[in-house]
């Protein structure tokens, strides 16, 4: 019995951390879109809000894709569903070769859409599968810990773009598309292979079973409509995900506005600040979490982002440091209303957590706001207005969640 045991340990924490290994994976798909950016803006002469495309395209296919998984989660199981996640992750790469070759912005943003297809398969299987591997009193802290190896892929992610994609004289044309091969390429490979590991590695039975043909998640979806605190998160997760995504996206942009003669490769490293301040707030958060309530936490990190957001709509050095800040605060957000809006759901968990995984087109919806406000008032600057409001919307839906102490 002490043998067969010491092998169920051995296979979960193997399953851990494999599980683990996604959050690094996406987090490097979903940073090099920031990358992205800043260089097509160049390569295609794109306004802000053309370039902002990129995130539009993406976060689409998270919106389109995200209950499919759920219901592929129901009818084959977590592992599974993250497996296909993995193929299509690996397939949208792929097609960065193509679309350099032909030189076309329409073609990169099917690939980035094939992409966040395969993400969403992955975000919506991996982060209730990560949850129910434990006791439950300790899933939102397990899926802090998870979710901090993200920032880390994040850093890779923008790491690799700036060293292989930017450069300080700006390519255009064929040059500049070329320049994508390599990174999109290595990455397919690494996916692929981690399909093929995941595939033959033993998970345990929470991670496999499968509940039936699916439809029961499909039918979850008008009961979820009905619980209020539920949508609320999910509007909460929208806005939130604006926020970081636009900050992130427009930061090189930000940068080269209020520092004039700097390089779109030397802003690059600014990102990848931040985000390691993103990463160092996961593990702090992590940490916190375990003696403190995380309705509360996230309160407190809300309103400091709120006036962080404001001071970088004024402008200059200590508005790029701000901004830069910003990303501390947000560490903890996405995992915490993860794990809030879940909770209590029961079987509704698969579709609850698919819609959760939606409200990611937020980044796709308020990444074009930005854009178009940026162009519009003529400075990036006043951008910032919009992730001033979001952190707004995350700080009245956390005080909420206290309040009913669903924490």
């Amino acid at each position: 019995m002490h043998i067969q045991q010491a092998g169920v340990e051995r296979r979960s924490r193997a399953a851990m951390v494999l599980t683990t290994g996604l959050f690094f994976l996406w987090g490097v798909a979903n940073n090099l879109n920031d990358v992205l950016i800043a260089h097509f803006r160049h390569v295609f002469s794109l306004s802000d809000f053309q370039s902002g495309l990129v995130q539009s395209a993406f976060y689409l296919g998270y919106f389109c894709f995200a209950i499919p998984a759920a219901l592929a989660a129901e009818r084959l199981g977590y592992k599974a569903t993250v497996i296909l996640g993995l193929l299509l992750f690996g397939g949208g790469a792929l097609l960065f070769l193509p679309a350099s070759t032909q030189l076309s912005y329409g073609f990169f943003l099917f690939a980035l859409f094939v992409i966040a297809s395969g993400l969403a398969f992955l975000e919506t299987a991996a982060n209730p599968m990560v949850a129910a591997m434990g006791p439950v009193e300790g899933a939102a802290q397990r899926l802090n810990l998870a979710q901090a190896f993200n920032p880390l892929g994040s850093i890779a992610g923008v790491a690799l773009g700036a060293t292989l994609i930017l450069s300080d004289a700006p390519q255009q044309g064929a040059a500049g598309a070329a320049a994508v091969q390599l990174p999109y390429l290595g990455i397919a490979a690494v996916v692929l292979g981690w399909a093929a590991v995941l595939a033959f590695t033993r998970f345990p039975r929470a991670a496999t079973q499968a509940d039936g043909s699916g439809g029961s998640a499909l039918a979850g979806y008008g009961a979820l409509l009905r619980r209020p605190r539920y949508m609320a998160g999910v509007a909460a997760q929208f806005f939130y995900v604006g926020a970081q995504v636009g900050i992130w996206s427009y930061l090189i942009r930000y940068a080269q506005s209020v520092m004039p003669g700097i390089g779109a490769q030397k802003a690059a490293w600014l990102l990848t600040l931040s985000l390691a301040l993103f990463m160092i707030g996961r593990f702090i958060g992590a940490a916190l979490l375990s003696r403190f309530d995380g309705a509360r936490l996230m309160v407190l990190f809300a309103a400091i982002n709120i006036i962080l957001s404001l001071v970088a709509v004024a402008g200059g050095l200590v508005g790029l440091v701000a901004l830069v800040a910003t990303s501390f605060f947000m560490s903890i957000m996405y995992p915490t209303i993860f794990v809030l809006s879940l909770r209590g759901l029961g079987p509704l968990t698969k579709a609850g957590a698919s819609m959760i995984v939606m409200a990611i087109i937020g980044g796709a919806v308020l990444t074009m706001a930005m854009g178009l406000l940026s162009d519009l008032a003529g400075t990036i600057r006043a951008a910032m207005i919009v992730p001033a409001l979001c952190f707004a919307v995350v700080a009245l839906y956390a005080r909420a969640a206290r309040r009913e102490g669903a924490t």
